[in-house]
Protein backbone atom coordinates (compact mmCIF):
# COMPACT_ATOMS: atom_id res chain seq x y z
CA UNK A 1 0.00 0.00 0.00
CA UNK A 2 1.02 3.63 -0.46
CA UNK A 3 2.30 5.68 2.48
CA UNK A 4 0.80 9.08 1.73
CA UNK A 5 2.81 9.68 -1.44
CA UNK A 6 1.10 10.70 -4.71
CA UNK A 7 -1.18 8.02 -6.11
CA UNK A 8 -3.07 7.36 -9.31
CA UNK A 9 -6.82 6.98 -8.87
CA UNK A 10 -7.73 3.81 -10.73
CA UNK A 11 -11.09 2.66 -12.06
CA UNK A 12 -11.45 -0.99 -13.02
CA UNK A 13 -13.84 -1.91 -15.84
CA UNK A 14 -15.06 -5.45 -15.35
CA UNK A 15 -15.52 -7.40 -12.12
CA UNK A 16 -14.98 -10.84 -13.62
CA UNK A 17 -12.30 -13.49 -13.00
CA UNK A 18 -9.22 -11.56 -14.18
CA UNK A 19 -10.06 -8.65 -11.88
CA UNK A 20 -10.85 -10.96 -8.98
CA UNK A 21 -7.67 -12.99 -9.49
CA UNK A 22 -5.28 -10.14 -10.20
CA UNK A 23 -6.36 -6.52 -10.61
CA UNK A 24 -8.39 -5.78 -7.48
CA UNK A 25 -5.69 -7.06 -5.14
CA UNK A 26 -2.95 -5.35 -7.15
CA UNK A 27 -4.66 -1.98 -7.00
CA UNK A 28 -5.29 -2.25 -3.26
CA UNK A 29 -1.68 -3.29 -2.55
CA UNK A 30 0.17 -1.02 -5.00
CA UNK A 31 2.43 1.65 -3.47
CA UNK A 32 1.30 4.34 -5.93
CA UNK A 33 -2.31 3.50 -6.81
CA UNK A 34 -5.74 3.81 -5.23
CA UNK A 35 -8.75 1.68 -6.09
CA UNK A 36 -11.00 4.67 -6.71
CA UNK A 37 -13.84 3.04 -8.66
CA UNK A 38 -15.13 -0.20 -10.14
CA UNK A 39 -17.60 -0.63 -12.98
CA UNK A 40 -19.76 -3.54 -14.11
CA UNK A 41 -23.27 -3.84 -15.54
CA UNK A 42 -24.00 -6.80 -13.23
CA UNK A 43 -25.36 -5.17 -10.08
CA UNK A 44 -25.00 -8.28 -7.91
CA UNK A 45 -21.39 -8.89 -8.89
CA UNK A 46 -20.43 -5.23 -8.57
CA UNK A 47 -21.97 -5.06 -5.08
CA UNK A 48 -19.99 -8.11 -3.93
CA UNK A 49 -16.72 -6.68 -5.20
CA UNK A 50 -17.43 -3.23 -3.74
CA UNK A 51 -18.10 -4.80 -0.35
CA UNK A 52 -14.86 -6.77 -0.54
CA UNK A 53 -12.43 -4.18 -1.92
CA UNK A 54 -14.04 -0.91 -0.79
CA UNK A 55 -13.53 1.45 -3.73
CA UNK A 56 -14.71 5.01 -3.19
CA UNK A 57 -17.29 4.64 -5.94
CA UNK A 58 -18.95 1.99 -8.06
CA UNK A 59 -20.68 2.43 -11.40
CA UNK A 60 -23.05 0.43 -13.57
CA UNK A 61 -22.38 2.76 -16.50
CA UNK A 62 -18.88 3.01 -18.01
CA UNK A 63 -19.39 6.50 -19.44
CA UNK A 64 -20.48 7.73 -16.01
CA UNK A 65 -17.24 6.43 -14.50
CA UNK A 66 -15.22 8.06 -17.27
CA UNK A 67 -17.00 11.36 -16.66
CA UNK A 68 -15.75 11.48 -13.06
CA UNK A 69 -13.14 14.28 -13.01
CA UNK A 70 -11.23 12.70 -10.11
CA UNK A 71 -10.60 9.45 -11.97
CA UNK A 72 -7.07 9.31 -13.42
CA UNK A 73 -6.83 5.96 -15.17
CA UNK A 74 -8.71 2.79 -16.01
CA UNK A 75 -7.82 -0.88 -16.12
CA UNK A 76 -9.77 -2.60 -18.86
CA UNK A 77 -10.48 -6.12 -17.65
CA UNK A 78 -13.30 -7.21 -19.93
CA UNK A 79 -13.65 -9.89 -22.60
CA UNK A 80 -11.16 -9.50 -25.47
CA UNK A 81 -13.90 -8.42 -27.89
CA UNK A 82 -14.53 -5.25 -25.87
CA UNK A 83 -10.93 -4.08 -25.38
CA UNK A 84 -10.48 -1.68 -28.29
CA UNK A 85 -13.85 0.06 -27.90
CA UNK A 86 -13.40 0.44 -24.13
CA UNK A 87 -9.85 1.75 -24.52
CA UNK A 88 -10.97 4.24 -27.17
CA UNK A 89 -13.69 5.67 -24.92
CA UNK A 90 -11.33 6.00 -21.97
CA UNK A 91 -8.60 7.72 -23.98
CA UNK A 92 -11.08 10.11 -25.55
CA UNK A 93 -12.32 10.90 -22.05
CA UNK A 94 -8.77 11.89 -21.08
CA UNK A 95 -7.95 8.87 -18.92
CA UNK A 96 -4.75 6.83 -18.90
CA UNK A 97 -5.31 3.18 -19.83
CA UNK A 98 -3.91 -0.19 -18.81
CA UNK A 99 -5.63 -2.68 -21.12
CA UNK A 100 -5.59 -6.42 -20.54
CA UNK A 101 -3.89 -8.52 -23.20
CA UNK A 102 -4.48 -9.32 -25.98
CA UNK A 103 -5.06 -5.79 -27.22
CA UNK A 104 -7.75 -7.05 -29.59
CA UNK A 105 -8.86 -9.86 -31.85
CA UNK A 106 -8.07 -8.53 -35.32
CA UNK A 107 -5.29 -6.55 -36.96
CA UNK A 108 -7.50 -3.79 -38.32
CA UNK A 109 -9.18 -2.97 -35.00
CA UNK A 110 -5.93 -2.74 -33.04
CA UNK A 111 -4.30 -0.67 -35.79
CA UNK A 112 -7.18 1.80 -35.48
CA UNK A 113 -6.28 2.39 -31.82
CA UNK A 114 -2.84 3.79 -32.61
CA UNK A 115 -4.15 7.19 -33.74
CA UNK A 116 -6.44 7.40 -30.71
CA UNK A 117 -3.51 6.79 -28.35
CA UNK A 118 -1.33 9.36 -30.13
CA UNK A 119 -4.09 12.00 -30.14
CA UNK A 120 -4.90 11.48 -26.46
CA UNK A 121 -1.48 12.28 -25.03
CA UNK A 122 -2.23 9.77 -22.28
CA UNK A 123 -0.25 6.79 -21.05
CA UNK A 124 -1.40 3.60 -22.73
CA UNK A 125 -0.06 0.22 -21.66
CA UNK A 126 -0.97 -3.35 -22.60
CA UNK A 127 -1.16 -5.88 -19.79
CA UNK A 128 1.72 -8.15 -20.77
CA UNK A 129 2.55 -8.59 -17.11
CA UNK A 130 5.36 -11.11 -17.73
CA UNK A 131 7.61 -8.12 -18.50
CA UNK A 132 7.48 -7.49 -14.74
CA UNK A 133 8.80 -10.93 -13.83
CA UNK A 134 12.16 -10.23 -12.12
CA UNK A 135 13.65 -13.32 -13.77
CA UNK A 136 12.74 -12.12 -17.26
CA UNK A 137 13.99 -8.64 -16.34
CA UNK A 138 17.36 -10.09 -15.31
CA UNK A 139 17.59 -11.85 -18.68
CA UNK A 140 16.74 -8.61 -20.47
CA UNK A 141 19.45 -6.75 -18.54
CA UNK A 142 22.08 -9.35 -19.50
CA UNK A 143 20.99 -9.24 -23.15
CA UNK A 144 21.43 -5.47 -23.20
CA UNK A 145 24.63 -5.19 -21.16
CA UNK A 146 26.67 -8.40 -21.26
CA UNK A 147 25.59 -11.03 -23.74
CA UNK A 148 26.79 -9.37 -26.93
CA UNK A 149 25.14 -10.35 -30.19
CA UNK A 150 22.20 -12.73 -29.89
CA UNK A 151 22.39 -15.81 -32.08
CA UNK A 152 19.07 -17.57 -31.51
CA UNK A 153 16.07 -17.83 -29.22
CA UNK A 154 13.75 -20.68 -28.32
CA UNK A 155 10.64 -20.17 -26.19
CA UNK A 156 7.76 -22.39 -25.18
CA UNK A 157 4.38 -21.94 -23.50
CA UNK A 158 2.65 -25.22 -22.75
CA UNK A 159 -0.50 -25.08 -20.67
CA UNK A 160 -1.20 -28.21 -18.65
CA UNK A 161 -4.19 -30.50 -18.26
CA UNK A 162 -3.56 -30.12 -14.52
CA UNK A 163 -3.55 -26.30 -14.47
CA UNK A 164 -7.04 -25.96 -12.94
CA UNK A 165 -6.12 -28.16 -9.99
CA UNK A 166 -3.29 -25.69 -9.37
CA UNK A 167 -5.27 -22.49 -9.91
CA UNK A 168 -8.25 -23.67 -7.86
CA UNK A 169 -5.89 -24.18 -4.93
CA UNK A 170 -4.32 -20.71 -5.04
CA UNK A 171 -6.92 -18.33 -6.47
CA UNK A 172 -9.87 -16.85 -4.56
CA UNK A 173 -13.27 -18.41 -5.15
CA UNK A 174 -14.53 -16.77 -8.34
CA UNK A 175 -17.85 -14.96 -8.05
CA UNK A 176 -19.92 -14.97 -11.23
CA UNK A 177 -23.17 -13.36 -12.30
CA UNK A 178 -25.83 -14.32 -14.81
CA UNK A 179 -26.14 -10.59 -15.52
CA UNK A 180 -22.53 -10.19 -16.70
CA UNK A 181 -22.04 -8.73 -20.16
CA UNK A 182 -20.75 -11.31 -22.62
CA UNK A 183 -19.57 -11.10 -26.25
CA UNK A 184 -22.13 -11.97 -28.93
CA UNK A 185 -20.23 -15.21 -29.58
CA UNK A 186 -18.86 -17.53 -26.92
CA UNK A 187 -15.04 -17.20 -27.26
CA UNK A 188 -14.60 -20.91 -26.56
CA UNK A 189 -16.67 -21.88 -29.61
CA UNK A 190 -13.42 -21.51 -31.57
CA UNK A 191 -10.75 -23.08 -29.38
CA UNK A 192 -8.01 -22.52 -31.94
CA UNK A 193 -8.57 -18.77 -31.74
CA UNK A 194 -9.25 -18.80 -27.99
CA UNK A 195 -6.02 -20.60 -27.10
CA UNK A 196 -3.95 -18.43 -29.42
CA UNK A 197 -5.36 -15.19 -27.99
CA UNK A 198 -5.10 -16.29 -24.36
CA UNK A 199 -1.67 -17.91 -24.48
CA UNK A 200 -0.04 -17.00 -27.77
CA UNK A 201 -0.14 -13.32 -26.86
CA UNK A 202 2.16 -14.08 -23.91
CA UNK A 203 4.55 -16.17 -25.99
CA UNK A 204 4.95 -13.64 -28.78
CA UNK A 205 5.39 -10.71 -26.43
CA UNK A 206 8.07 -12.56 -24.45
CA UNK A 207 9.95 -13.36 -27.66
CA UNK A 208 9.75 -9.72 -28.78
CA UNK A 209 10.75 -8.48 -25.31
CA UNK A 210 14.03 -10.39 -25.62
CA UNK A 211 14.85 -10.32 -29.33
CA UNK A 212 13.00 -7.34 -30.77
CA UNK A 213 10.57 -7.06 -33.67
CA UNK A 214 9.53 -10.16 -35.61
CA UNK A 215 9.52 -9.70 -39.40
CA UNK A 216 8.25 -13.08 -40.59
CA UNK A 217 7.17 -16.50 -39.41
CA UNK A 218 6.15 -19.93 -40.60
CA UNK A 219 3.72 -21.94 -38.47
CA UNK A 220 2.44 -25.49 -38.32
CA UNK A 221 -0.52 -26.68 -36.24
CA UNK A 222 -1.26 -30.25 -35.18
CA UNK A 223 -4.50 -31.00 -33.35
CA UNK A 224 -5.04 -34.34 -31.64
CA UNK A 225 -6.98 -35.68 -28.60
CA UNK A 226 -8.19 -32.19 -27.68
CA UNK A 227 -4.69 -30.70 -27.74
CA UNK A 228 -3.46 -27.93 -30.05
CA UNK A 229 0.25 -27.72 -30.87
CA UNK A 230 1.74 -24.85 -32.83
CA UNK A 231 5.41 -24.91 -33.85
CA UNK A 232 6.43 -21.50 -35.17
CA UNK A 233 9.75 -20.62 -36.79
CA UNK A 234 10.38 -16.89 -36.56
CA UNK A 235 12.82 -14.39 -38.06
CA UNK A 236 13.58 -11.25 -36.09
CA UNK A 237 14.45 -7.87 -37.57
CA UNK A 238 17.93 -8.19 -36.06
CA UNK A 239 18.62 -11.39 -37.99
CA UNK A 240 18.14 -13.59 -34.92
CA UNK A 241 16.34 -16.86 -35.67
CA UNK A 242 13.83 -18.36 -33.29
CA UNK A 243 11.50 -21.26 -32.61
CA UNK A 244 8.30 -20.94 -30.57
CA UNK A 245 6.20 -23.79 -29.17
CA UNK A 246 2.62 -23.13 -28.06
CA UNK A 247 0.86 -26.29 -26.88
CA UNK A 248 -2.48 -26.46 -25.07
CA UNK A 249 -2.59 -28.69 -23.16
CA UNK A 250 0.37 -30.95 -22.41
CA UNK A 251 -0.08 -34.11 -20.37
CA UNK A 252 2.41 -33.02 -17.70
CA UNK A 253 3.00 -30.09 -15.38
CA UNK A 254 2.94 -26.50 -16.62
CA UNK A 255 5.85 -26.16 -19.06
CA UNK A 256 6.97 -22.64 -19.95
CA UNK A 257 10.39 -21.15 -20.51
CA UNK A 258 13.04 -19.91 -22.91
CA UNK A 259 16.62 -20.49 -24.03
CA UNK A 260 18.83 -17.82 -25.58
CA UNK A 261 22.25 -18.25 -27.19
CA UNK A 262 24.52 -15.20 -27.31
CA UNK A 263 28.04 -14.14 -28.17
CA UNK A 264 29.28 -13.87 -24.58
CA UNK A 265 26.89 -16.13 -22.72
CA UNK A 266 23.58 -17.93 -22.65
CA UNK A 267 20.30 -17.87 -20.74
CA UNK A 268 17.97 -20.66 -19.68
CA UNK A 269 14.65 -19.77 -18.06
CA UNK A 270 11.85 -21.75 -16.40
CA UNK A 271 8.56 -19.92 -15.85
CA UNK A 272 5.78 -21.08 -13.53
CA UNK A 273 2.00 -20.95 -13.72
CA UNK A 274 1.42 -17.19 -13.32
CA UNK A 275 -1.11 -17.59 -10.51
CA UNK A 276 1.59 -18.99 -8.27
CA UNK A 277 3.17 -15.49 -8.33
CA UNK A 278 6.57 -17.14 -8.42
CA UNK A 279 9.47 -15.44 -10.19
CA UNK A 280 10.93 -17.37 -13.13
CA UNK A 281 14.11 -19.32 -12.45
CA UNK A 282 16.51 -17.79 -14.94
CA UNK A 283 20.09 -19.05 -15.14
CA UNK A 284 22.48 -16.63 -16.82
CA UNK A 285 25.87 -17.99 -17.87
CA UNK A 286 28.67 -15.50 -18.55
CA UNK A 287 31.56 -16.70 -20.70
CA UNK A 288 33.89 -14.14 -19.12
CA UNK A 289 33.46 -15.44 -15.57
CA UNK A 290 32.60 -19.05 -16.30
CA UNK A 291 29.84 -18.74 -13.72
CA UNK A 292 26.05 -18.94 -13.70
CA UNK A 293 23.86 -16.51 -11.72
CA UNK A 294 20.17 -16.45 -10.83
CA UNK A 295 18.18 -13.59 -9.33
CA UNK A 296 16.03 -14.55 -6.33
CA UNK A 297 13.07 -12.33 -7.24
CA UNK A 298 11.32 -12.62 -3.90
CA UNK A 299 8.53 -10.30 -5.11
CA UNK A 300 6.72 -12.29 -7.77
CA UNK A 301 3.44 -10.36 -7.90
CA UNK A 302 3.62 -9.50 -11.60
CA UNK A 303 0.21 -7.82 -11.71
CA UNK A 304 0.98 -5.45 -8.85
CA UNK A 305 4.46 -4.72 -10.22
CA UNK A 306 2.92 -4.02 -13.62
CA UNK A 307 0.43 -1.56 -12.14
CA UNK A 308 3.15 0.20 -10.17
CA UNK A 309 5.22 0.59 -13.34
CA UNK A 310 2.20 2.01 -15.17
CA UNK A 311 1.53 4.47 -12.33
CA UNK A 312 5.19 5.49 -12.12
CA UNK A 313 5.03 6.53 -15.77
CA UNK A 314 1.90 8.58 -15.13
CA UNK A 315 3.29 10.26 -12.02
CA UNK A 316 6.90 10.78 -13.09
CA UNK A 317 6.87 10.79 -16.88
CA UNK A 318 9.47 9.01 -18.94
CA UNK A 319 9.26 5.93 -21.11
CA UNK A 320 6.96 3.03 -20.44
CA UNK A 321 8.56 0.12 -18.63
CA UNK A 322 5.86 -2.21 -19.94
CA UNK A 323 4.28 -2.97 -23.29
CA UNK A 324 2.95 -0.03 -25.30
CA UNK A 325 0.55 0.31 -28.20
CA UNK A 326 3.10 -0.86 -30.78
CA UNK A 327 3.86 -3.96 -28.71
CA UNK A 328 0.16 -4.76 -28.46
CA UNK A 329 -0.34 -4.33 -32.19
CA UNK A 330 2.73 -6.44 -33.01
CA UNK A 331 1.49 -9.29 -30.83
CA UNK A 332 -1.89 -9.35 -32.60
CA UNK A 333 -0.17 -9.16 -36.00
CA UNK A 334 2.02 -12.13 -35.08
CA UNK A 335 -0.98 -14.21 -34.03
CA UNK A 336 -2.87 -13.28 -37.21
CA UNK A 337 0.22 -14.25 -39.22
CA UNK A 338 0.23 -17.66 -37.51
CA UNK A 339 -3.39 -18.22 -38.55
CA UNK A 340 -2.57 -17.19 -42.11
CA UNK A 341 0.58 -19.32 -42.27
CA UNK A 342 -1.24 -22.42 -40.99
CA UNK A 343 -4.11 -21.95 -43.46
CA UNK A 344 -1.92 -21.18 -46.49
CA UNK A 345 1.01 -23.47 -45.58
CA UNK A 346 3.66 -20.84 -46.26
CA UNK A 347 5.81 -18.23 -44.48
CA UNK A 348 4.07 -14.92 -43.77
CA UNK A 349 5.57 -11.49 -43.23
CA UNK A 350 3.98 -9.71 -40.27
CA UNK A 351 3.59 -6.55 -42.35
CA UNK A 352 1.29 -8.52 -44.67
CA UNK A 353 -0.83 -10.14 -41.94
CA UNK A 354 -4.44 -9.02 -41.76
CA UNK A 355 -7.83 -10.13 -40.53
CA UNK A 356 -8.63 -11.80 -37.25
CA UNK A 357 -6.45 -14.03 -35.10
Amino acid sequence: MNDGKPTVKIGILGCGPISQAGHFESTVKARNAELYAICDVADDLRARMAATYAPRKDFADYDAMLADPDLDAVIIATADAFHVAAATRALQAGKHVLCEKPLGMAVEEVESLRAVVEASGRVFQVGHMKRYDAGLQSAKAFIEAGMGEMLALKAWYCDSTHRYAVTDAVQPQMIRSAKARKPSRNPKEDLEQYFMLAHGSHLFDTARYFAGPIVSLEARLRQRFGAYCWFVDVEFESGVIGHLDLTVAVRMDWHEGFQIYGENGSILGKTYNPWLYRTSEVDIFSESTGATSRVLGADGHFYRRQLEGFCDTILNGGALTGAGIEDGIASVRAMAAVRQSVRERRPVRLADADGSV
